[in-house]
């Protein structure tokens, strides 16, 4: 009798190319309802006016709250091997986001 290499809880989890890319992201826009969380990740290019939802996630309040948790232990490793992350409140930034300054 053969016996398989697979734990009994253990989930086998495939990827596309195409989602393995993945899309950049730098807004993450929440909003929810009495039944699930909404974030859609948006890419705001400097200079652009208008953006586009790169991807839309909806999740389960307990599954956002499971999220919340496993991203903030995730950070609080990243940040004990690579030091504090600086949050963009703390940052200066200009108000053209690096993109070309407004002429009159």
């Amino acid at each position: 009798m053969e016996q398989q290499n697979q734990q009994p809880n253990q989930l086998n989890i495939e990827i596309s190319e195409e989602v393995a890319e993945g899309d950049y992201a730098n807004l993450a826009i929440i909003t929810h309802s009495h039944a699930e969380f909404v974030i859609d990740f948006v890419n705001v290019m400097p200079g652009t006016p208008k953006s586009k939802v790169k991807s839309r996630i909806i999740l389960t309040p307990q599954h956002a709250k499971r999220f919340m948790k496993a991203l903030t232990e995730n950070i609080t490793r990243f940040e004990s091997m690579n030091g504090k992350i600086q949050d963009l409140e703390d940052v200066q930034l200009p108000m053209n986001f690096g993109g070309p300054t407004a002429q009159a």
